[in-house]
């Protein structure tokens, strides 16, 4: 039986690791996590979102995610979508759940992302 959920996935290019730090650890926050020295010389990084981990491989035949996406909740929502806007990326607020703060942004390689303010 399923009990949790260990780590999600997420594509991205060859040689595309220091932008993805650059977003999810520098202006996410994130912590970087070593990966498995026998998974090392396949390229990639992991992070942590609080206890869940994100695995990013390197997908040869990479296509950004334009609809599947991970949702973060954050602390501080506004102060995040200036923190992006001010860094480039585009925030498009979502306001079709009334009772759920939400944005949208891309990720450096062009994944969706969903930034949710913390209940």
């Amino acid at each position: 039986m399923i009990t949790s959920l260990d780590h999600v996935q997420l594509a991205l290019p060859a040689r595309a690791e220091d932008k993805m730090r650059a977003f999810y650890c520098d202006l996410l926050g994130m912590p970087e996590i070593e990966k498995p020295a026998p998974l090392q010389g396949r390229g990639g990084l992991w992070v942590m979102a609080g206890a869940m981990q994100i695995h990013f491989g390197v997908d040869p035949d990479f296509k950004a995610a334009g609809k599947a996406h991970p949702a973060f909740r954050v602390t501080d929502l506004d102060a995040l979508a200036q923190d992006l806007d001010k860094a480039g990326h585009i925030v498009k607020w979502d306001t079709s759940l009334p009772d759920i703060r939400r944005f949208f942004t891309a990720d450096p390689v062009g994944n969706r992302v969903e930034l949710i303010a913390a209940a």
